[in-house]
């Protein structure tokens, strides 16, 4: 943890206030706390200044004046980032939460989304029009950080990854002066926003996609751990030949009695026979799956299986497809957790957003593979070496590099393949427009 200076701190934030009201700079108080907690409750990072950004000109003020203060800067959005990158250990923390507005454009079928909101801010909007926004599976992610690195998600083989649906954005450059970059204005940096992270400004607001759904089925089917083998060889089967609009997360969690359980989480945006799917693969525990009334709903309902404040670490690793050897390897390193909140979640990624050139954006596998999300979890428990244990294990079946939005700063060999061909164009446009190194989010290699 940063050691606490208090007369630097004091004198920083009082160079801030004179660009800014004095109630949006804190270095201690409930404003600095609720700024500081973040989604892992673990995160050791303190700030020595917070600012909370009610706009454009206040995030323009805060860069400039760390600058001028010589400080490290960071982004605080939804705080989801498991390794605390939203913190700025004894620097400046610029808390975009206060930016959350959401303004839907149902004719244009756009979203104008500020760097603050979080999925399920987006989501509510949306459904309110009939329309349906492209996020991850919970909703309390910020909609920012999920974008700018990729964003896996339940419709993303219909409608591309979230990235794939950024239109354009709203930036402030580490010279404090503002940009917009879409395909006709700095279409570099647009490209490097999507995949590449915020390490190129701060955005403070998206232009977004939506789509209009006609019909969401999704669910959970529960099997017993025994099953395992015979249910992840059919499931590779369906992924391998099933429709876009047929997206099915997987992997291995607690049931409701604490006992491992094999978990397939299909959503259909489409006809479906949710029904058919549970007993293709086996005999399950049990089965939510049904056509939903809200999708915004249902996503905001996963939210508490994943609450504040616990103690978190993520390893990643990315397969080709679900193998008799990976059933094994995840089977036998869920009997090895020390937590029974620690999970294997596989996210599945294939059609459309499979078919979206590997140049086109920084995301460097565009092709059909599943993403395993190690996360070790617990209220007390330090789960990193269950985490570490289990990426080695998958290592040898694993495709080169990772989801850079999930990579921590202690993996360098898998940060260097994590943008495949597209690294070098990644470093050359973070010199163009951050030569100084001001920003630094998820890594690039």
């Amino acid at each position: 943890m940063g050691s606490r200076n208090l007369t630097a701190e004091n004198a920083v934030a009082e160079l801030l206030r004179a660009g800014l009201a004095a109630d949006q700079v804190h270095t201690t108080g409930p404003g600095y706390d609720t700024a500081v907690a973040l989604w892992n409750g673990a995160a050791v990072q303190k700030p020595a200044v917070v600012v909370e950004c009610r706009s454009t000109a206040d995030v323009q003020a805060a860069v400039r004046g760390a600058r001028e203060a010589g400080l490290p800067l960071s982004v605080r959005g939804g705080g989801h980032d498991w390794a605390g990158r939203a913190l700025a250990d004894g620097g400046i923390t610029l808390d975009l939460r206060p930016l959350d507005s959401v303004v839907i454009d149902a004719e244009r079928l756009t979203a104008v989304v500020g760097g603050g909101a979080r999925a399920n801010d987006l989501l509510g909007a949306a459904g309110k029009h009939g329309l349906t926004p492209i996020t991850g599976a919970i909703g309390a992610v910020g909609v920012t950080g999920l974008v700018l690195g990729g964003g896996y998600g339940p419709l993303s083989g219909k409608y591309g990854l979230a990235a794939d649906n950024l239109l354009g954005a709203e930036v402030v450059l580490a010279d404090g002066t503002v940009v917009r970059a879409d395909a006709g204005n700095e279409p570099d940096l647009w490209w490097a926003l999507r995949g590449g992270g915020g390490n190129f400004g701060v955005v403070t607001s998206l232009e977004l996609r939506l789509h209009a759904v006609p019909q969401i089925t999704t669910g959970m089917i529960l099997y017993p751990i025994a099953d395992a083998a015979g249910v992840f060889a059919r499931l590779a089967e369906v992924q391998a030949t099933g429709p876009d609009e047929l997206t099915v997360q997987s992997g291995v969690v607690s049931a409701p009695d604490g006992s491992p359980s094999v978990l397939v989480w299909p959503t259909w945006c489409g006809p479906a026979d949710p029904d058919g799917l549970a007993a293709r693969l086996g005999t399950p525990l049990l089965s939510t799956v049904a056509p939903v009334e809200s999708y915004a709903a249902e996503i905001a309902g996963r939210d508490p299986m994943f609450p504040n404040g616990l103690s978190i670490v993520i390893r990643t690793r990315s397969l080709a497809k679900y193998t008799p050897d990976i059933a094994e390897v995840l089977v036998a390193q869920t009997e090895k957790r020390t937590s029974p909140q620690s999970s294997l979640s596989v996210h599945h990624f294939h059609g459309a957003a499979a078919r979206v050139p590997v140049a086109d954006t920084p995301f460097g596998l565009r092709e059909n593979h599943l993403m395993v999300e190690v996360i070790g979890m617990g209220p007390d428990t330090d789960d990193r070496p269950w985490a570490d244990a289990t990426s080695a294990a998958l290592a040898p079946h694993a495709l080169p590099g990772g989801y850079a939005n999930l990579l921590g700063p202690d993996v360098p060999d898998q940060v260097a393949d994590a943008y495949g061909p597209n690294a070098a164009r990644l470093r050359e446009i973070k010199q163009r427009f951050d030569p100084d190194g001001v920003f630094s989010a998820i890594p690039l290699p």
